[in-house]
């Protein structure tokens, strides 16, 4: 007979599976939308825009949902926009434009202006690694200027627009509902809602 050799899980195996379990669970978590899909026809400039899988509703319903609107207007209008941005050498990019509507799902706008300001986020992220590469490859000090330049302004806009995000979802958190309670001197209670704007001068 063979030696018997220990099959225990060691450490790295156990880390691994819960990692891996760890995703699966944050994945299960959510009803992403189905990865975009284009078809570019060189020939007749024709290009074809749909969703993997083959419940056309569904994956437009969850797109909806990704994007923060059930506005068919708002989506079609963002959808166009994204996919029309392309990328390096090419008019248009499946994987760029599957990129930004992962990040705009990941920052999980709630209305149209959250959805616009996540797109534009996703872009200008986009257009800073873009700079940050060229920053890398310069060759001239007038081309790393200018790449540093633009690198700069792209940094301070997409920390621009967090804060804008961030402060208009703070804003729409503001508004708290009470109830009042008055009881009047022949010992009549009346209830009513009160409802407080957000600025801290404790008015009513």
């Amino acid at each position: 007979m063979g030696e018997q050799t220990d099959k225990s899980p060691t450490k790295r195996d156990t880390e691994r599976q819960q990692a891996l379990d760890e995703v699966e669970a944050l994945r299960s978590s959510k009803r992403r939308a189905p990865d975009l899909k284009m078809d570019f026809d060189e020939d007749t400039r024709a290009l074809t825009i749909q969703f993997e899988g083959d419940d056309a509703a569904l994956a437009k319903a969850l797109a909806l949902l990704e994007l923060g609107t059930t506005d068919d207007r708002v989506f079609q209008g963002l959808l166009t926009q994204i996919v029309g941005l392309g990328e390096k050498d090419k008019l248009y990019s499946e994987e760029g434009a599957n990129f930004v509507l992962g990040v705009i799902a990941g920052i999980e706008p709630q209305d149209e202006v959250e959805a616009m300001l996540a797109t534009q986020m996703a872009v200008t992220h986009q257009a800073t690694m873009m700079m940050a590469r060229r920053l890398n490859h310069v060759e001239t000090i007038p081309q790393q200027d200018s790449a540093e330049r633009a690198f700069n302004k792209l940094t301070r806009t997409f920390a621009s627009q967090t804060e804008a995000l961030k402060k208009y979802r703070a804003k729409a958190q503001q508004t708290v509902r009470v109830e009042r309670v008055t009881v009047n001197e022949g010992g009549q209670a009346i209830v009513g809602p009160v409802s407080h704007e957000g600025g801290g001068n404790g008015k009513t």
